[in-house]
């Protein structure tokens, strides 16, 4: 079945994660698609757009993992694959005219921040940061406030935001955005194409760090981008196919597999938060939590209008404990942790923790005692036990 036979067959997106990217329902065809080790193609005469070519214009191995990411995205086309998640972000960026303005998030994950500085220190983009949760104050930064201040050319949106897990109006700020002429771009690692659906809220491009939930077991490094505009597609290709930012096959038939069970992760991994973000709210050892399953979380309203679920992050702040400062109790909780696991990135299926400032990268407006926690798909009682044993050794 293909991409519009799926979408119009209404199939659900628990469904499509299985069901997406399968070879033709043929007499001996394989269930699963294989993975073509190609660099280069057969042919003869000029190349047209329908001819594979060079292995860096294409790759049949791509074609599946591309057809699922654009149907669970809602998009017209299939999605795009990228070699890492930081490769889609550039590419995405490359749609920014030169000398326009950026519009982000003052939380966006560390490395997009960097890569957008790098081009402003370089005067290819002029940069804006602002509270994404802030709605009146992201507008003003879209519209220009005067002879010499320019509208955006891109709104991104993180929703919710890493670390911070701000919940932005994307309805109302993708309005705002292609009111100035502004394309947008979301982010929607944290949430998957399961807990919501960009493109449906005004969205124009979709962007994924494949590595995190989608392919869901910390085995490989992949991006991905979706779009549902011809335009915004042709260049993103033309972009990738020029810089070189693709996909390994191996790692996308991984990608691919990984992909099967997501609907499975997303739903175990949430009901975990949920339960373990209740009972961190009242350890004495937390100075705060941030999670928007918590009905005293102040994006909890937001999401619940635009999201399936709350995602499965959650972000405590440690209070100061036996002599330590912030930091050094959030040090000391990871350190005591059995079952956890201390490392950076989510959405495996294991459980991770970290504290995010020990990345020289993290914007300093971060608090330097703040652990992210990816929750995983352990049973959740063993989780907790672990998290409670390794908070009580700051009280004592």
């Amino acid at each position: 079945m293909s991409l519009s036979d799926q979408q119009a067959a209404g199939l659900s997106a628990e469904t499509v994660v299985v069901a997406a990217g399968r070879p033709p329902r043929e007499r001996d065809q394989p269930v699963n698609p294989p993975v073509v080790l190609s660099s280069t193609y057969f042919g003869t005469g000029a190349l047209d757009t329908g001819d594979r070519g060079y292995g860096r214009y294409s790759n049949p191995t791509w074609d599946p993992f591309e057809e699922a990411i654009g149907q669970l995205e809602g998009a017209e086309l299939p999605g795009l694959l990228y070699a890492s998640g930081l490769a889609a972000v550039s590419s995405a960026l490359s749609l920014i005219p030169a000398g326009g303005v950026l519009v982000m998030p003052t939380h966006s994950y560390s490395g997009t921040l960097v890569m957008a500085s790098e081009l402003a220190r370089k005067e290819f983009v002029q940069l804006r940061t602002v509270d994404i949760a802030d709605t009146e104050a992201v507008k003003a930064a879209l519209a220009p406030a005067g002879p010499d201040r320019r509208a955006a050319s891109m709104l991104w949106l993180e929703s919710p935001t890493n670390p911070m897990l701000g919940i932005a109006d994307i309805p109302a700020l993708t309005g705002a955005a292609h009111d100035a002429g502004a394309i947008v771009v979301t982010d929607n690692t944290f949430s998957t194409p399961l807990v919501q659906q960009p493109l449906a809220l005004g969205s124009d491009v979709v962007l994924h760090s494949v590595t995190k939930y989608l392919a869901g077991h910390s085995d490989v490094v992949l991006g991905a981008l979706v779009t549902s505009n011809p335009d915004i597609r042709s260049a993103l290709l033309h972009n990738r196919t020029i810089h070189g930012g693709i996909a390994g096959p191996f790692e996308a038939w991984l990608a691919l597999r990984g992909l099967r069970t997501l609907a499975l992760r997303v739903e175990r991994s949430q009901q975990s938060a949920a339960v373990l973000a209740q009972r961190l709210s009242s350890h004495p050892a937390i100075e705060s939590i941030r999670f928007p399953g918590l009905a005293t979380d102040p994006g909890h309203k937001r999401a619940k209008a635009q999201m399936n679920g709350f995602g499965s992050i959650i972000c405590i702040e440690v209070a100061p404990a036996g002599g330590l400062d912030g930091a050094g109790a959030a040090d000391k909780l990871v350190r005591a942790l059995q079952l956890w696991l201390p490392a950076t990135s989510l959405g495996g299926v294991e459980s991770l923790i970290e504290r995010r400032r020990r990345h020289a990268a993290e914007p300093v407006s971060v608090p330097e005692n703040l652990v992210r926690l990816s929750v995983g798909i352990e049973n959740v009682e063993d989780l907790w036990a672990d998290l409670k044993q390794a908070l009580d050794t700051l009280g004592g």
